[in-house]
C-alpha cells in the first residue's frame, strides 16, 4: 500500500477524528480482526449477521493504527495510544470511498474483467498473457464483490504496472459502484448466462448490469468482448473502442482450426484482416478457454505486447485452484469445485467427454441464483449429460428430482449427503474412469474431492 496521512484517510472515508491516537504508520486496510497485523488500518464493515464494530477494542490491542467505526462501541480508555478512531455514518460504503480515493494515486493500468462465467479463468489468462512484458497483479481468490475488490485495491501499490480485477455482482448498480471505485482503464465482458437471473429475472438486465463497467468510460477506454454471444454482439463502438473476439462470428479476434487434447488446447490466431498472426497453445482445457484465451490475447495487443510475447506468458499460467483441476491416479479426478453456472457445469462435461479414458462419471451439485429458471437450468444440464455419454451421474443438492429427469434413470443416483455420495462412489469406482466434481461453491464439494483422492493412490 502507498503511504496515506490520517487527514487524507478521514477526508476520503467523509469521517470525523472522534480519537487522536499516536501512530503515523498506516500500513495495510484489514476487516478481518483475526488477520491484524502491526498498524494497519482497521475497517469495522457490518452487514446482516456481524457487526465488526464490536471488536475495535481487540483491534486496538492488536496495534491498529487507526479503527474506522460506524458505531461508538468501545470504552475510549481500553484503547491503546496507538489507536485513532474514525466515525463514519456507513463503513461499508467507507472502504468503497477509501479504496476510490487510493486509486487516485497509482499510476498503474487497471483491467476489469466481469462476466456471467469464465471471469477467473480469464483473469488468469490475462495475466498470464501480460506477464512477459508487465508486472501484473490479479485478484485472488473471488474478492470480486463490494468488500473484496476494494481490499484488493488496497492492496496495490505502484510496483505493479498492470492490476487485473474481477467484478462480480448479484444486481443491478453493483458493477457501477465497483467501476466508480476503480476507474478501470479497459475492461473484459466474457459472457452473458443465467447466473443472478434469480434477482435480475431477465438477461436483458444481466447484460445493463454488466455493461456498468464502462460507465465511467471515456474516448480513450476500450471494452473487450466476446462477440459469438448473442447478447454481446449487439454492442458497437460508442464513447470508447470495442474490440471483438470470436469463433464463429467477424471479429477482431479469431480462433480457427480448433484443437481441443486431453492436456490443454491449440488454435490458428488469425487478427481482423484475416491474416493468421500465431499459434495458440496453453494447458487449460475445454472450448470454453479458447473464448477467454482471445480475450487475453486481444487485451494484452491493446496493451503493447507482441504476439511471441503473449505466447510465452500464457506458457506461465498461474491458474486459480479448483477451476478443471486433473488429478491424476488410479483414476481421474477433475476437480471443478470453484463455482457453478449452466454454461460452466456443460463446459465441464465436454472436457470430460473429451478424456480417452474410461467411464465419464458426473458428481455435481446445486447452482445457485438461477431463481425460476433453477429447475429447468438442472434439468438442461442432466440432457446434456445424457446427450454426451456421460455414463454416471450422481448428485446431491436440492434438485436432484430436476437431475433425474434430465438424464434418467438409467446409471442416475441422488443422495442426501456427502459422506454416502463418497461411500457410494467407493465402492463403484474402476481404474481408468474419469470422475468430474463440480457445484456452486457453497456446497463444498472440495471435500468430496479430497475424500476420492484418498482411495485414488
Amino acid at each position: 500500500m502507498e503511504k496515506l496521512t490520517i487527514d487524507e484517510i478521514v477526508n476520503a472515508v467523509k469521517g470525523d477524528l472522534v480519537v487522536k491516537g499516536e501512530s503515523t504508520n498506516f500500513l495495510n486496510v484489514n476487516t478481518d480482526t483475526r488477520k491484524l497485523k502491526n498498524g494497519d488500518v482497521f475497517l469495522a464493515l457490518k452487514g446482516e449477521n456481524f457487526n465488526a464494530n464490536d471488536f475495535v477494542e481487540e483491534a486496538s490491542h492488536k496495534k491498529a493504527s487507526i479503527c474506522v467505526v460506524s458505531e461508538i462501541k468501545y470504552n475510549i480508555d481500553n484503547l491503546a495510544k496507538e489507536t485513532s478512531v474514525i466515525l463514519v455514518e456507513d463503513t461499508n460504503k467507507a472502504l468503497l470511498d477509501l479504496a476510490e480515493y487510493y486509486r487516485t494515486k497509482l499510476n498503474l493500468k487497471i483491467i476489469a474483467i466481469t462476466g456471467s462465467t469464465g471471469k477467473t479463468s480469464t483473469k488468469d489468462l490475462v495475466a498470464a498473457s501480460l506477464s512477459e512484458k508487465y508486472k501484473v497483479f490479479k485478484t485472488k481468490g473471488n474478492f470480486n464483490n463490494e468488500i473484496g475488490m476494494p481490499l484488493m485495491l488496497l492492496s496495490l501499490d505502484n510496483s505493479y504496472d498492470v492490476a487485473v480485477l474481477e467484478m462480480g455482482m448479484s444486481n443491478l448498480l453493483e458493477i457501477h459502484r465497483l467501476a466508480k471505485t476503480a476507474k478501470p482503464d479497459m475492461a473484459i465482458i466474457t459472457n452473458i448466462g443465467i447466473s443472478h437471473i434469480e434477482n435480475l429475472k431477465t438477461k436483458e438486465n444481466i447484460l445493463k448490469a454488466k455493461m456498468e463497467v464502462t460507465d465511467f468510460f471515456s474516448k480513450n477506454n476500450c471494452l473487450i468482448i466476446n462477440n459469438d454471444d448473442e447478447y454481446l454482439n449487439s454492442i458497437k463502438d460508442e464513447e470508447f473502442q470495442v474490440i471483438k473476439i470470436g469463433i464463429d462470428s467477424n471479429s477482431n479476434y479469431k480462433a480457427k482450426n480448433i484443437i481441443l487434447k486431453e492436456n490443454g488446447l491449440e488454435y490458428d490466431l488469425y487478427c481482423s484482416e484475416n491474416k493468421m498472426n500465431s499459434k495458440v497453445k496453453i494447458n487449460m482445457l475445454g472450448r470454453h478457454n479458447v473464448y477467454n484465451s482471445l480475450l487475453a490475447v486481444a487485451c494484452a495487443k491493446e496493451l503493447g505486447l507482441q504476439y511471441d510475447e503473449i505466447l510465452r506468458g500464457l506458457n506461465n499460467i498461474e491458474a486459480t485452484s479448483m477451476r478443471l483441476d486433473i488429478i491424476k491416479g488410479k483414476f481421474t479426478i477433475v476437480n471443478d469445485c470453484y463455482n457453478a453456472s449452466p454454461d460452466s457445469m456443460k463446459a465441464a462435461i465436454d472436457v470430460i467427454s473429451n478424456i480417452k479414458m474410461g467411464r465419464k462419471i458426473a458428481i455435481l451439485g446445486t447452482m445457485r441464483e438461477l431463481g425460476h429458471m433453477s429447475y429447468k437450468a438442472h434439468l438442461d444440464v442432466a440432457k446434456y449429460a445424457k446427450l454426451k455419454k456421460i455414463d454416471g451421474l450422481y448428485t446431491l443438492g436440492e434438485y436432484n428430482e430436476a437431475f433425474n429427469e434430465g438424464f434418467g434413470e438409467e446409471n442416475y443416483k441422488a443422495f442426501e449427503s456427502q459422506e454416502q455420495l463418497v461411500d457410494y462412489v467407493k465402492d463403484v469406482i474402476k481404474s481408468e474412469d474419469v470422475v468430474l466434481v463440480k457445484a456452486s461453491r457453497y456446497m463444498k464439494f472440495e471435500n468430496i474431492v479430497e475424500n476420492l483422492k484418498k482411495i485414488n493412490n
